[in-house]
Parts: structure tokens; sequence; C-alpha cells
């Protein structure tokens, strides 16, 4: 597992070994994990924003819109 983005309100987990990345949107405490064709459209979708505009408000609000009505609430057991 590598922390490839950390915000205030979101992390992105990836997962080399299944080929996946994990978004944990920590203010709603939702998350969402992708892999396979998912996490190269998510990659794909990521790296299409330019470099100069790849600041934290941008990605935060990049990854609220790709969670939203797919991620799922955090449970602990």
């Amino acid at each position: 597992m590598n922390v490839v983005y950390n915000s205030e309100h979101f992390s992105v987990l990836a997962y080399p070994v299944c080929q996946g990345f994990e978004l944990v949107d920590k203010t709603s405490g939702r998350m969402l994990f992708l892999h396979g064709i998912e996490a190269n459209c998510f990659e794909a979708a990521i790296n299409q924003i330019p470099a100069g505009r790849r600041d934290i408000e941008t990605i935060d609000e990049f990854l609220d819109d790709y969670c939203s009505g797919s991620a799922a609430p955090i449970y602990l057991h």
C-alpha cells in the first residue's frame, strides 16, 4: 500500500499488487475501492488534470465528484 495523495479531506491509497486504489473521504466517512478497469479509468482521469491546476482544492473537488453516489460508509468493527 502506498499513500499517493493525502489532504485534510481525502486520502488516496494505491495497492499495486491488487492494481487498485482506495479513495477515502475523511469528511463524510466514506470510501471507494477501485480495481481493474475502474482503477485504470480513475488514474487516466486524474492524470488529465493539468499539472498547473493540481492543487489541493482542485484534486479534492475531483475526488468529491468521483466518490459522490458510489462511495460506501466506513464501518469500524
